[in-house]
């Protein structure tokens, strides 16, 4: 298998916020990238919200940042843009996101394995010194022996 060419960090990025339909979908904005961290921003927009008394932003959009930024922090590590699939991701909400507040999210790939790469991931609101969620996850890689 031909290995793919290795991308600058801020092309593998903007690859994925603007072909990953859900990324799109959602707005996610590049924040920074780096050799082995990325991180992700969704503003917040009403039809994101999954309590319209509260105003807040729904669980189901903070897990999707939190995955998607930590594929990110992947990518960035590998340097191109080949597929990962998340094997294991856990996350644990710490707090309600302020209402009417985007989310900011991530994620630093501690190590790539020849066939899994290990994340540790969290999403804030207002500060990351008072994070809504943190993560753990395990992504298989893509070429990977089966």
């Amino acid at each position: 298998m031909a290995a793919t060419p290795q991308l600058p960090a801020a092309a593998i990025a903007e690859h994925m916020i603007r072909n990953v339909p859900h990324g799109a979908a959602l707005g996610m904005e590049v924040v920074s990238v780096s050799d082995d961290c990325g991180s992700l921003r969704v503003p917040w927009r009403e039809d994101l919200v999954g309590d319209a008394e509260t105003g807040v932003i729904a669980g189901g959009v903070v897990t999707a940042l939190l995955d998607h930024c930590c594929g990110l922090a992947i990518k960035a590590a590998r340097g191109d843009t080949s597929m990962t699939a998340t094997l294991d991701l856990r996350i644990d909400y710490l707090r309600p996101a302020e209402p009417r507040a985007g989310i900011t999210a991530e994620a630093h790939c501690y190590k790539l394995t020849r066939s899994v790469a290990f994340v540790r991931a969290q999403a804030w609101d207002v500060t990351p010194d008072d994070p809504v969620a943190t993560a753990q996850a395990a992504f298989m890689l893509s070429g990977a022996p089966a």
